[in-house]
């Protein structure tokens, strides 16, 4: 996945406005680009976990379905540990989306640090991705 700077840099900041609770949204893609960046909210309002609020999730797939996008990216903060998917993360995967990358920014350090990751069935593996 090629993620434009513009996007990896969104993310940090709604990760770092968001802090002590996670954040949490979704981009969108198109040809195996992150094309658009739509912010949701966490509805458990935790520094723990994350759950995109349903009216969010509802709002960005019709949005992502009228410009003909598909989820590429969901993403979310981990504002006290490193940006490694917990069980909890592993466990709430959305099967819907088999082939999303799901990114992880970590701000609990000086500098973020974001990484992505393949969750599917249970088991998770780190991803590459280039900044463009």
């Amino acid at each position: 996945m090629r993620i434009p700077r513009a996007i990896v840099d969104e993310m940090v900041a709604h990760a770092r406005e968001e802090a002590p609770n996670e954040c949490c949204g979704i981009v969108g893609a198109r040809d195996g680009q992150a094309a658009r960046l739509f912010r949701a909210r966490n509805r458990l309002a935790s520094p723990l976990r994350y759950d995109i609020h349903p009216g969010d999730m509802m709002r960005i797939l019709e949005e992502l379905d009228s410009q003909a996008m598909s989820p590429g990216i969901i993403y979310h903060s981990h504002t006290r540990s490193e940006p490694v998917p917990s069980q909890t993360d592993i466990s709430l995967a959305n099967p819907l989306f088999p082939d999303v990358l799901y990114v992880i920014v970590g701000v609990a350090g000086d500098e973020p640090d974001v990484r992505a990751w393949h969750i599917a069935g249970g088991r998770c593996s780190e991803a590459a991705y280039t900044v463009v």
